[in-house]
């Protein structure tokens, strides 16, 4: 008896010790340096002439204090019109200078930041677009209260940084557009599949991972549902796109989110695409794509 009461309570113990693992790798995954994350864009032969752009570093202030580290790059001629660039998950903000890039051709302002925990940000546990997006509620603040409260500001955001985007909706930003590009509509649906595509383990172990890191971090996975966030927004028009092809966060996601949106909505997808690479798939029709889309919303 005792002996199985001992195998039983190893067998728990390895247990709990695996689920909180793999809590822990999601929510303090090794992320990028500037340096390293500025090689992979450099491969991708998406990072242009960046090092002749005037860059305005600064520092904001999120809702808890915690600071994220910013950059400001004017657009080529004076505008009224700026965007925020939001990166991914182990990314940093210079995963967003290709866009920025593409942005400045029509003429904005950019505003480019470390999301919470990555880049240049003091380390903290990555919440995959809860805390995110208070953060970038803060971003937008700081925009309006440094350039003026009558400038035209919009948002682009690329996977997490997309999805943190749409989970911003709740709290009603003050913005006139939204590019979201292959963003995720709901957490677990990411991680069961990434789970059996990388790992070879079955999708049911993201369920007792997400108590885990309720118990250990202070959320579930099963509460990150940008897809919530939809519900009542009339007002914010959104591009949604996404890569044909993307095995990470799988197509469907935008298209479920692009379905229940209730504002003007458009969603692009682009043949031969895997994850974040439709920009460097396609660059003139994502220009085109991003252009024309502004054409239809800017007021």
């Amino acid at each position: 008896m005792n002996f199985f009461l001992i195998l039983i309570s190893v067998i728990l113990f390895l247990a709990v010790l695996f689920f909180s693992a793999l809590a822990t790798y999601v929510v303090h995954p090794k992320r990028h340096t500037l340096e390293s994350c500025r090689a992979e864009e450099e491969r991708h032969g998406v990072f242009g002439d960046f090092d002749s752009l005037v860059s305005a570093p600064y520092l904001i202030q999120s809702h808890d204090g915690y600071e994220l580290h910013a950059e400001f790059f004017a657009a080529p001629e004076p505008s009224d019109k700026y965007v925020i660039i939001t990166h991914g998950y182990t990314a940093t903000r210079y995963a967003s200078v290709k866009y920025l890039h593409l942005f400045r051709r029509l003429n904005y302002n950019c505003i480019i930041y470390d999301d919470r925990g990555h880049g240049e940000n003091v380390r903290t546990k990555c919440t995959l677009g809860l805390h995110e997006a208070e953060d970038l509620m803060a971003v937008i603040a700081d925009t309006y209260d440094r350039y003026g409260k009558d400038i035209y500001l919009g948002l682009h955001g690329e996977s997490m940084g997309s999805a943190l985007q749409i989970t911003a909706l709740k709290y009603h930003p003050n913005v006139k557009f939204i590019v979201n590009d292959c963003g995720f509509a709901d957490l677990m649906g990411v991680l069961r599949h990434k789970v059996k595509l990388n790992f070879g383990l079955p999708e049911w172990v993201i369920y007792p991972a997400s108590v885990m890191s309720r118990i250990l971090y202070g959320y579930a996975f099963s509460a990150v549902r940008p897809i919530d966030s939809l519900a009542d927004n009339r007002n914010v028009p959104i591009c949604f796109v996404h890569g044909a092809d993307d095995n990470f966060i799988t197509p469907d996601h935008s298209q479920r989110m692009h379905k229940v949106t209730k504002a003007y909505t458009e969603l692009h997808l682009f043949p031969g695409a895997d994850h974040a690479q439709c920009l460097q798939t396609d660059p003139e029709r994502y220009f085109r794509m991003v252009s024309d889309f502004l054409t239809k919303v800017e007021e």
